[in-house]
């Protein structure tokens, strides 16, 4: 068994020492930044704002930080720590002291200079943020996943389009080379007849406390809360400076999140998406069991086993790894290291009838071994190459063409995420239909797809 836990906390450690590792260089204002030598000059520049700016926000912000062309002028948050950092980050970066701190998100949207934003808040918090960010005409970089509810993924779809927003999900994978190989062989027939797909990723950690505590200094918890149910503050709830190796709680409270099945299993299965699309062309089946604490603040699911069956056959099967969980029959992979080797706390395995294909981030394993070098031929369907994910997004705000991950693929990706704790909530198999994006004569789950209670005065608009 493998017993890898990766926590969030792991993940945007990792994420951020490789952003800031990107925009490392040079410390003083390039070229570009001033016009010169070819480069946009500053009536051409792509403005930006960040939108939560702890751990993640600040690793993703470090790529704006990076492009020629892209003025980072103004980040935004609740608690004071994240802030103080962000605004330091910029300005050291661009060596002046002209970024605008904020603390409502909304302040941010109001301003006419700005054309894009990057969304990196809690996961409660990026529905509501990104209609607004629309509603306002700024495109957008929005953090996965998506949305408490596949309602919510729906009306911000539904709203991007109206006002022609271009949106990149912070599905990142899709600008490694890597994951677009691995679907490229896929759709390609390079492993024959596709049978199944094998997906995983971290499940939720279990425990955090219900105690109710003190409310950091410098936090706006009040805010933070925005359209959650009020409960009181707990020890780690939503303040980023926990103890070493620790967790906030929020990453596995139903409150604001749906737990790891989406905010980790959204990688992989998007990559499931991205090499087999065809999976979302007609009715599909889904049944699947979890283990769901019920003792503290951690009540998402610490270990599941779901099971898709689409309309041309091919099968889909996700399960959690362990991150605190107790072993049992749902996260123990010994099959799975048996067929591909080594089992990392994420992956995607696509199965077909002459061999398989196997990708987590850095790392491609095929059977044949050959497959992983063999070239397209000029026959085959090439998939589109991002160099960079955020590079990626600021073309596409030049371009106005879909970046690598549009808000199309985006609740696709979101809605496996969601069907999969839906089916092991409900303990029966449903039919989801994608084209009426409902299920088949199952009221009670249907009902699971509606938007959630708002707390006053946040509605969704």
């Amino acid at each position: 068994m493998n017993k890898t836990t990766m926590t969030r906390r792991r993940f945007i450690r990792r994420t951020t020492t490789a952003a800031l590792a990107a925009s490392a260089f040079p410390t003083l204002v390039p070229a570009s930044a001033r016009g010169a030598d070819g480069a946009p000059a500053p009536s051409n520049r792509i403005v930006v704002a960040a939108i939560g700016v702890g751990p993640q926000g600040r690793g993703v912000m470090a790529g704006f930080l990076a492009q020629a062309g892209v003025q980072v002028v103004a980040v935004c948050d609740v608690a004071k720590l994240n802030l103080d950092q962000a605004v330091n980050q910029v300005n050291q970066r661009y060596q002046n002291r002209d970024c605008k701190p904020y603390g409502d998100f909304r302040e941010v949207l109001a301003r006419g200079d700005i054309d894009a934003v990057l969304i990196a808040t809690p996961d409660h918090w990026h529905v509501p943020v990104a209609v607004a960010a629309a509603k306002a005409g700024k495109d957008m970089y929005v953090e996965k996943p998506l949305g408490l509810t596949i309602e919510e993924d729906q009306r911000l779809r539904q709203v991007c389009r109206e006002h022609k927003r271009v949106f990149q999900f912070g599905t990142q994978q899709r600008s490694s080379r890597e994951f677009r190989r691995a679907c490229e062989l896929v759709r390609n027939g390079r492993i024959g007849k596709l049978k199944q797909i094998d997906v995983w990723s971290s499940a939720s950690h279990p425990g955090g406390s219900t105690k109710a505590a003190k409310v950091p200094a410098g936090l706006d918890y009040d805010f933070w809360l925005g359209p959650a149910p009020y409960t009181p503050y707990t020890d780690n709830k939503a303040f980023d400076n926990v103890p070493p190796g620790g967790w906030k709680t929020w990453w596995f409270n139903y409150d604001y999140a749906l737990g790891f099945i989406a905010g980790w299993g959204v990688h992989p299965l998007d990559i499931a998406y991205w090499g087999h699309p065809a999976m979302m062309e007609g009715p599909l089946e889904v049944e699947g069991k979890a283990v769901i604490p019920t003792e503290g603040a951690c009540n998402t699911s610490v270990a599941w086993d779901v099971a898709f069956r689409f309309a041309d056959g091919v099968r889909l099967w996700y399960r959690g790894t362990r991150n605190g969980c107790e072993p049992n029959a749902m996260n123990d992979f010994k099959e799975w290291r048996a067929r591909f080797g080594q089992i990392h706390d994420h992956g995607t395995a696509f199965e077909g009838t002459d061999g398989w294909v196997h990708v987590f981030r850095g790392g491609l394993v095929t059977r044949p071994e050959a497959l992983a070098e063999q070239p397209l031929e000029p026959s085959d369907r090439p998939l589109p190459v991002s160099t960079g994910h955020t590079r990626n997004f600021i073309e596409a705000v030049r371009s106005r063409q879909p970046a690598i991950c549009p808000v199309d693929d985006a609740v696709i990706a979101d809605t496996l995420c969601h069907l999969s704790d839906i089916a092991t909530r409900v303990d029966r198999k449903l039919v989801w239909d994608p084209k009426k994006e409902q299920f088949l004569n199952d009221a009670g789950a249907n009902r699971r797809l509606k938007l959630r209670p708002m707390r006053e005065p946040w509605t969704l608009g």
